[in-house]
């Protein structure tokens, strides 16, 4: 009995501190990020840089990104905020930024344009993006 107190505590102090992808509808991104139905330029609204996968349940490559997104949102803790996007959902804000193949990967710094990829890029392209596209570190 004491090994599963002990095991419960220890879970309760770390369960906060794990970082997450937060899932981001059409209305969230509005205030979140940006009000693309009443702004004609790009004008971000968040204090921390961001980045948004664009996925489907279906899809095999997605899959595949899901799980580092998640590590990243843990690396970069504080730093940059994870964001996911069912695109079959949230069908407006894929039309928005013309998500016509999956995963689409948008990148958004504090203060500049975004950055939209297709397809899935290794792990190790995606931190160096971050790295020096959003927190703009030194290569």
């Amino acid at each position: 009995m004491k090994k599963i107190v002990i095991t419960f505590a220890a879970i309760l102090v770390v369960l906060p501190m794990v970082a997450e992808v937060t899932y981001l509808t059409s209305a969230e991104f509005k205030t979140k990020i940006m009000d693309y139905s009443v702004e004609k330029e790009w004008k971000y609204v968040g204090k921390k840089p961001c980045v948004i996968d664009f996925y489907t349940t279906w899809c095999g490559p997605c899959k595949r990104l899901a799980p580092i997104m998640d590590e990243l949102s843990e690396k970069y803790k504080g730093k940059v905020i994870f964001y996911k996007a069912d695109t079959e959902r949230e069908r407006d804000l894929a039309y928005v930024f013309q998500i016509n193949s999956i995963p689409q990967v948008l990148y958004i710094p504090v203060e500049g344009q975004p950055i939209l990829l297709k397809g899935l890029y290794p792990k190790e392209d995606i931190i160096k993006i971050i790295d020096t596209e959003l927190l703009k570190k030194k290569k």
